[in-house]
């Protein structure tokens, strides 16, 4: 071979090497350097397809390395295993961080709140905005009978009255069934040793509790006259007297927004109607808080039987111990709601 050659031979080989080495520290600088252009949190729905992420993620200039983005995720089966979730894209994740993130399903949980629902329908509106699923799945999982066969209950008023309202932390994929048996944990979990021996001791199942707590909810906003109106109640359960409890009649009718009972509205026929039945209706009127829950189980003792709004619309009441006195009280809440021309 000539000096020639050698020199061309050697030329290449140089170059070839410089460019295996060149290449080779790209590949090394883009696996372990910031993919993440825009930081934030991308929604993967079920069903999505690996070329609608790839298209999310680059259209929008989420990542930069598309490239070796691309060719990784499909390295590692990402083309064929992409799994719904929100996932958040942290500044100075590699390409490499990324396509694992979504392959693996390390998805961010996010926390739900919800309260104040006085029926499946409007919890579904809460809860939609919140996660996956939207309203119309989670109340067609609400009235699903081998949903309400696998949580051992017989409807979806009874399933609606085992939620309790707070916060908790859920992944944004969560199905409307996974959501259910979710709060069915949290329901056991709940319902203590101590709570169940409290409820036994006022000879009540935890539905009744939650029921009469649902009325108590209603009733009003005080936290700290919970108790009392509670008190009020289970004195009247004692006695064998009718609960003749107003959001019972509003429930029944369909309107909370009614301002005044009338005599017409305590005739409507409905088991939810306490002026027309004794006891307890069969399930709660709304979702009550767990103060008010509490507050059955830790009712305050009295001799109270009747209680009625004060006449400052403060959102307090004036309680009495017999009817003479409770008819006093209504007449001055009378006074003032004619006054304000609340029909």
């Amino acid at each position: 071979m000539t000096k020639k050659n050698w020199r061309r031979l050697a030329f290449v080989g140089c170059f070839t090497f410089v460019t295996i080495v060149l290449a080779a520290g790209c590949v090394l600088i883009t696996t372990r350097t910031g993919c993440v252009r825009t930081p934030g949190y991308v929604y993967v729905p079920h069903g999505t397809n690996y070329q609608t992420l790839f298209d999310s993620l680059t259209t929008d200039r989420k990542i930069r390395y598309k490239y070796g983005f691309d060719w990784y995720a499909q390295h590692i089966g990402l083309d064929t295993n992409v799994r719904a979730g929100r996932y958040e894209l942290r500044e100075g994740m590699s390409y490499v961080e990324v396509a694992r993130m979504f392959n693996l399903g390390l998805q961010t949980p996010l926390n739900i709140t919800f309260n104040n629902a006085r029926d499946p329908y409007l919890l579904a509106q809460k809860l939609a905005p919140q996660i996956e699923p939207d309203s119309a799945a989670i109340v067609e999982a609400f009235h699903n009978p081998e949903l309400h066969a696998k949580l051992g209950v017989a409807s979806a008023k009874e399933l609606f009255g085992m939620i309790l309202p707070n916060t908790y932390e859920v992944y944004w994929s969560i199905t409307p069934e996974e959501f259910f048996c979710r709060m069915k944990r949290e329901y056991e979990h709940f319902w203590s040793p101590g709570r169940v021996a409290q409820a036994e001791k006022l000879h009540m199942t935890r539905n009744q509790v939650t029921t009469l707590a649902s009325i108590v909810y209603e009733e009003t906003a005080k936290v700290e006259e919970m108790p009392i109106i509670a008190g009020v109640y289970i004195n009247r359960l004692r006695i064998g007297m009718p609960l003749q409890a107003d959001p019972t009649v509003k429930y029944a009718i369909g309107d909370y927004k009614i301002r005044r009972i009338t005599h017409n509205m305590l005739r409507v026929d409905s088991p939810y109607n306490t002026y027309r039945n004794a006891g307890l209706p069969p399930t709660p009127i709304c979702m009550p808080s767990i103060a008010a829950i509490d507050a059955v189980l830790n009712y305050r003792h009295h001799d109270y039987l009747y209680f009625c709004a004060k006449e400052d619309f403060s959102g307090y009441h004036n309680f009495a111990a017999n009817y003479r006195e409770h008819r006093a009280n209504a007449k001055r809440y009378a006074k003032a709601l004619d006054q304000r021309g609340i029909k």
